[in-house]
């Protein structure tokens, strides 16, 4: 495989109460605890990659099947759970395709969660739901 994109974050201070920063500095967020106010928090910012990546996939799929999605969305629901083995996460993908029929909407959003590498590296390790709402808003 070949490198395409190298990401390098650097989280200093205390975790989940302090701050994350790119080498390139684009990137520079104050950190809280899930629920507190003042910063964002990885799962929040966990859940805005995976909508995005999604979404990228999703719009490729259509393109290359000759599909075009205006207007189109994904939310992404992104759970922190705690068990007795510890903390897990859980995923929720909705896409939204105004004008899309069913069965092709279903079928994008499955070859998106085919290809999209956030779904694919956390395939067998967290639980995700993924799923289109209806061919309107």
């Amino acid at each position: 495989m070949t490198t395409v994109y190298t990401a390098e974050v650097v989280s200093d201070g205390d975790g989940r109460n302090g701050i994350v920063h790119s080498d390139d500095g684009r990137l520079d967020l104050k950190l809280t605890a899930p629920g507190a106010p003042g910063g964002t928090n990885p799962e929040q910012l966990f859940a805005a990659g995976y909508a995005a990546c999604f979404h990228s996939a999703l719009r490729l799929s259509a393109r290359e099947a000759g599909i075009t999605l205006p207007d189109s969305r994904v939310h992404a629901t992104v759970r922190l759970l705690r068990g007795d083995d510890g903390y897990r996460l859980a995923a929720e993908l909705v896409a939204e395709l105004p004008g899309t029929p069913t069965e092709v909407a279903d079928r994008l959003v499955q070859q998106a969660h085919g290809r999209c590498p956030y779904s694919r590296a956390v395939a067998g390790n967290i639980e995700v739901i993924v799923r289109q709402e209806g061919p309107a808003r």
